[in-house]
C-alpha cells in the first residue's frame, strides 16, 4: 500500500468504512445506502451525491472495481487493496475499542 492511499484513507471516514464493508459482496450504490441505514439503525444516511462521489474516488484509487451493469446500475466489488485498507481500519477500530474498555 503506497503512502498516498494510507494518507487519504487511514483513518477512514464512516462513509468510506461502510462502503468498503458493504462491497465485500458485489453491490450498487443505492443498495449500499440502504444497507448502511439498516446496519446503523438509521444513524448514518449517505446521500446519493456523497455515495457516487465516494465510489468514483475509490474506483480511481483502486480500492473498488466496476464489475458489471444491471438495469442501469453499476455493480462494484472491493479489490485486494481495498481489503487491505479495510482490514487496517478494522484493526484500528478494534484497538480503540479495546483501549476504551480497558480505561473504564
Amino acid at each position: 500500500m503506497d503512502a498516498h492511499i494510507r494518507k487519504v484513507y487511514v483513518p477512514m471516514t464512516e462513509t468510506g468504512f461502510y462502503i468498503l464493508l458493504c462491497l465485500r459482496e458485489e453491490s450498487h450504490g443505492y443498495n449500499i445506502i440502504q444497507k448502511v441505514e439498516d446496519l446503523t439503525g438509521g444513524e448514518i444516511r449517505i446521500s446519493p451525491g456523497t455515495m457516487y462521489g465516494s465510489l468514483s474516488k475509490m474506483e480511481k484509487d483502486g480500492l473498488i472495481r466496476f464489475v458489471r451493469e444491471e438495469e442501469k446500475r453499476k455493480i462494484y466489488c472491493i479489490t485486494d487493496l481495498g481489503t487491505q485498507v479495510l482490514e487496517l481500519e478494522m484493526r484500528r477500530i478494534e484497538r480503540l475499542y479495546r483501549n476504551m474498555t480497558e480505561v473504564r
